[in-house]
């Protein structure tokens, strides 16, 4: 918990002043019994009436300020910890934004959706418990005990000796409970992916008929947390009888001893209640203790995974003083391999030696799993070369401004990704300066506009989440505009037109040809078609590459680019026209 608490930051002053005025309200409390006992032994005793009523009207001054400074602690302690956990889900989100794609693949989505939320809010719940418990108890136990030992010593060596016994009893529950706690966050995540795999998925999962399956599956996740969390929960719930039992236990003890001292002339009834009523303050705060103990214990579990994503370092240097402009879209590998492990033995690339000029199209094919998507990937570093170096503009991308590096280099992905908002909204994501007249501009050169104008609003209609409401061809085609509007040195095309007919990839290659001639562009695809009249084609197997040729020289001597075409041709995929 220390770990988190640097992010109180301009909440400091907040989380100062809530056990400050914690610590004032337990002192008003720490002295009404002692004034009781007066009352009784003094004012009742000898029937002083006026004397009852002074110390009551005391009584009450300071029980009305106790309730004023316990308000104003629960109010700082509610603000600082609001304020801890928005500032940890900042810190959190913000770290997230500076990973690597190495970093981003060790930690799931729906993991990092449970640390944002579930894992905060028991962050949060212990924290306010904590901040008023932490100083509550620890004054009001001292200040009891020696309040208590100043009326009786002995009778205050019965729960003197009864806290470190409690302590004992919580500390071993806590070692026995906090590892099903573990397993149990551990299991939400399993959980929530799921339930997001299922929700993007609901139309294959319909196709398919799948329901059932999907419905026993997430019950099965279900139970399974359900029978962690009873096996934890078993052993936390333990924690309230355990103290209740030595409450009842101290208290019988000291009406035994105290009804023995009052017979005797030793004690008088007066300081027996105030006893009593130090003893049920003290043993109030270990089990006002033992509840935190409880949070803290649900809560050191999601500490843990918090700063699993705080503590993980970028595996990406960002230069000081690096280079800011990228003089021009060449681009060349030298002696590359890559692996996405730090097993030297397991490479995806293998000695990748490619040279390619400035506003040259580059296309690139290969089977399924050649690596053809990790090969551009290192282009804008979105994941560092194993070995070897890659020059973009004759400059080592190590040796770029990250941000400079990728403003000059557009992708668009395998998978593409809209954003809530309008059409205009998602595609100034490329720019967001950007004039409608130039958002139009690109929207013609993905062939975009066409759909677009025949929607009600236009540049201005809806995309809901994910692009739902638009098809896949469709989305392919905002997300090409989207990076085009950045006006980069390399373009680089995932296999982004697969979605799309083989005419409207025509026409979108056309206007690369004509619009983008400085552009250096990369189109990776299956279909022969849309890289047929690239200025060159890689061909990659198995994570190398084994042809980097004009088209027409690859069909004369490269057998895989040559049987993939014939076949393609076979099929009808190519358009001899």
């Amino acid at each position: 918990m220390l770990s988190l608490l640097k992010s109180l930051r301009e909440y400091k002053k907040e989380a100062i002043l809530a056990p400050f005025f914690v610590s004032l309200e337990v002192f008003l409390e720490i002295f009404i019994p002692y004034l009781m006992a007066n009352i009784i032994d003094i004012g009742i005793k000898n029937s002083n009436l006026p004397y009852v009523i002074k110390l009551g009207i005391v009584l009450l001054v300071m029980a009305g300020f106790s309730l004023f400074f316990g308000i104003l602690a629960g109010r700082y302690a509610a603000i600082s910890g609001a304020g801890l956990s928005k500032n940890i889900r900042h810190d959190i989100f913000y770290n997230v934004q500076n990973f690597s794609f190495k970093n981003i693949d060790k930690f799931s989505s729906s993991s990092l959706v449970t640390r944002l939320t579930t894992d905060i809010s028991n962050v949060q719940m212990a924290y306010m418990m904590g901040v008023r418990t932490v100083a509550r108890s620890p004054i009001m136990i001292i200040m009891a005990l020696i309040m208590s030992m100043k009326i009786n010593l002995k009778i205050s060596l019965i729960f003197l000796i009864s806290v470190p016994l409690l302590a004992i009893v919580l500390i071993s529950i806590a070692k026995l409970a906090h590892p099903y706690f573990i397993k149990v966050f551990k299991n939400y995540d399993v959980l929530n992916n799921t339930v997001s795999e299922n929700v993007n998925a609901q139309r294959v999962v319909k196709s398919f008929v799948r329901e059932d399956y999907e419905n026993q599956k997430f019950k099965n996740l279900s139970k399974n947390i359900y029978d962690l969390f009873i096996k934890a929960e078993l052993l936390v719930a333990s924690v309230l009888p355990a103290t209740q039992v030595v409450i009842y236990t101290v208290i019988i003890l000291i009406l035994l001893n105290g009804g023995t001292s009052i017979v005797i002339g030793d004690m008088t009834t007066g300081q027996l209640t105030s006893i009593i009523v130090y003893a049920l303050q003290i043993l109030t705060s270990v089990i006002t203790l033992s509840i935190v103990f409880i949070l803290l214990i649900i809560a050191e579990s999601s500490i843990e995974r918090i700063n699993e994503v705080l503590n993980e370092k970028t595996t990406m240097e960002n230069p000081e003083n690096g280079e800011k402009v990228v003089k021009d879209g060449s681009i060349e590998f030298k002696d590359v391999s890559f692996s996405y492990s730090d097993n030297m033995q397991h490479l995806s690339l293998k000695n990748i030696n490619l040279k390619i000029e400035s506003g040259q199209t580059i296309g690139i094919i290969g089977a399924t799993g050649s690596s053809k998507s990790t090969l551009v990937h290192l282009i804008p570093r979105l994941y560092d070369v194993t070995q070897g170096e890659i020059l973009v503009g004759g400059v080592n991308v190590k040796n770029y401004d990250l941000e400079k590096l990728r403003d000059s280099v557009s992708m668009v992905l395998q998978k593409n990704t809209l954003f809530t908002g309008t059409i205009a909204e998602n595609i100034k994501w490329g720019n967001e300066n950007a004039s409608m007249q130039e958002v139009e501009n690109v929207c013609k050169m993905a062939c975009a506009d066409e759909f677009i104008n025949e929607f009600p609003n236009k540049y201005d209609e809806r995309i809901y989440e994910g692009g739902n409401n638009v098809s896949g061809g469709q989305k392919q085609r905002l997300c090409i505009a989207r990076a085009l509007l950045k006006n980069p040195k390399i373009l680089i095309l995932d296999d982004s037109t697969s979605a799309v007919d083989t005419k409207t990839d025509a026409r979108i290659r056309q206007a690369f040809a004509e619009d983008l001639k400085d552009t250096t562009k990369i189109i990776i695809a299956q279909r022969i078609s849309s890289v047929e009249n690239s200025d060159k084609i890689i061909v990659l197997d198995d994570g190398k590459v084994v042809g980097y040729d004009t088209p027409e020289n690859l069909l004369k001597n490269n057998t895989i680019y040559k049987e993939t075409y014939e076949a393609q041709k076979k099929g009808g995929v190519i358009d001899e026209n």
